[in-house]
Protein backbone atom coordinates (compact mmCIF):
# COMPACT_ATOMS: atom_id res chain seq x y z
CA UNK A 1 0.00 0.00 0.00
CA UNK A 2 2.84 2.32 0.70
CA UNK A 3 4.24 1.71 -2.89
CA UNK A 4 0.92 2.47 -4.61
CA UNK A 5 0.47 5.93 -2.17
CA UNK A 6 3.94 6.99 -3.08
CA UNK A 7 3.99 6.53 -6.83
CA UNK A 8 0.21 8.50 -6.77
CA UNK A 9 2.22 11.08 -4.54
CA UNK A 10 5.07 11.45 -7.14
CA UNK A 11 2.72 12.27 -9.76
CA UNK A 12 0.69 14.09 -8.40
CA UNK A 13 2.77 16.03 -5.92
CA UNK A 14 6.09 15.04 -4.94
CA UNK A 15 8.17 15.81 -7.92
CA UNK A 16 7.07 19.36 -7.43
CA UNK A 17 7.89 19.82 -3.70
CA UNK A 18 11.27 18.32 -4.48
CA UNK A 19 11.58 20.67 -7.14
CA UNK A 20 11.04 23.19 -4.76
CA UNK A 21 13.13 22.11 -1.98
CA UNK A 22 15.98 21.31 -4.61
CA UNK A 23 15.67 25.14 -5.23
CA UNK A 24 15.92 26.34 -1.91
CA UNK A 25 18.86 23.89 -1.47
CA UNK A 26 21.07 25.22 -4.26
CA UNK A 27 20.20 28.46 -3.68
CA UNK A 28 20.96 28.28 0.53
CA UNK A 29 24.53 26.56 -0.64
CA UNK A 30 25.52 29.64 -2.75
CA UNK A 31 26.52 31.32 0.69
CA UNK A 32 29.20 29.25 3.52
CA UNK A 33 26.65 30.28 5.64
CA UNK A 34 23.55 28.54 4.28
CA UNK A 35 25.50 25.02 3.30
CA UNK A 36 23.96 23.28 6.18
CA UNK A 37 20.78 24.33 5.97
CA UNK A 38 20.95 23.98 1.95
CA UNK A 39 21.88 20.26 2.68
CA UNK A 40 18.88 20.08 5.35
CA UNK A 41 16.86 21.30 2.49
CA UNK A 42 18.14 18.10 0.36
CA UNK A 43 17.25 15.67 2.51
CA UNK A 44 13.18 17.30 2.79
CA UNK A 45 13.16 17.28 -0.55
CA UNK A 46 14.23 13.27 -0.84
CA UNK A 47 11.64 12.77 2.34
CA UNK A 48 8.84 15.19 0.21
CA UNK A 49 9.82 13.02 -2.95
CA UNK A 50 8.91 9.43 -1.49
CA UNK A 51 7.21 9.92 2.23
CA UNK A 52 5.09 7.23 3.02
CA UNK A 53 7.07 4.43 4.90
CA UNK A 54 9.64 7.21 6.40
CA UNK A 55 9.74 9.17 9.44
CA UNK A 56 11.04 12.19 10.97
CA UNK A 57 13.22 12.70 13.68
CA UNK A 58 13.28 16.02 15.57
CA UNK A 59 16.90 17.08 16.43
CA UNK A 60 16.92 18.89 20.33
CA UNK A 61 20.40 19.12 20.30
CA UNK A 62 21.02 21.72 17.49
CA UNK A 63 21.95 24.58 19.93
CA UNK A 64 21.42 27.93 19.85
CA UNK A 65 23.05 28.60 16.36
CA UNK A 66 20.50 26.95 14.64
CA UNK A 67 17.92 28.87 15.72
CA UNK A 68 19.17 32.01 14.11
CA UNK A 69 19.43 30.08 10.93
CA UNK A 70 15.79 28.60 11.71
CA UNK A 71 14.86 32.12 11.68
CA UNK A 72 16.48 32.84 8.04
CA UNK A 73 15.39 29.64 6.47
CA UNK A 74 11.56 30.57 7.49
CA UNK A 75 11.74 33.78 6.13
CA UNK A 76 13.85 32.73 3.06
CA UNK A 77 12.54 29.21 2.45
CA UNK A 78 10.42 27.93 4.53
CA UNK A 79 7.65 29.91 4.38
CA UNK A 80 6.80 29.71 0.59
CA UNK A 81 7.08 25.80 0.75
CA UNK A 82 4.96 25.57 3.13
CA UNK A 83 2.61 27.74 1.06
CA UNK A 84 3.30 25.06 -1.39
CA UNK A 85 2.17 22.37 1.23
CA UNK A 86 -0.88 24.22 1.99
CA UNK A 87 -2.11 24.34 -1.64
CA UNK A 88 -1.52 20.71 -2.66
CA UNK A 89 -2.57 19.28 0.27
CA UNK A 90 -5.83 21.26 -0.32
CA UNK A 91 -6.24 20.53 -3.83
CA UNK A 92 -5.54 16.52 -3.02
CA UNK A 93 -8.36 16.48 -0.71
CA UNK A 94 -11.04 17.65 -2.75
CA UNK A 95 -11.52 13.94 -4.25
CA UNK A 96 -11.56 10.91 -2.43
CA UNK A 97 -8.52 9.61 -3.54
CA UNK A 98 -6.60 12.50 -2.36
CA UNK A 99 -7.60 12.86 1.39
CA UNK A 100 -4.53 10.58 2.65
CA UNK A 101 -2.00 12.66 0.06
CA UNK A 102 -3.62 16.07 1.41
CA UNK A 103 -3.56 14.69 5.14
CA UNK A 104 0.46 13.79 4.76
CA UNK A 105 0.85 17.15 2.68
CA UNK A 106 -0.38 18.85 5.64
CA UNK A 107 2.07 17.06 8.21
CA UNK A 108 5.08 18.30 5.93
CA UNK A 109 4.12 21.92 7.08
CA UNK A 110 5.58 21.66 10.49
CA UNK A 111 8.92 20.24 8.52
CA UNK A 112 9.08 22.85 5.82
CA UNK A 113 9.07 25.63 8.65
Amino acid sequence: MKTILNIIWLVLCGFWMFLGYLLAGVLLCITIIGIPFGIAAFRIGVYALWPFGYTVVDRRDAGSPSCAGNVLWLILAGWWLALGHITTGIALCITIIGIPLGIANFKLIPVSL
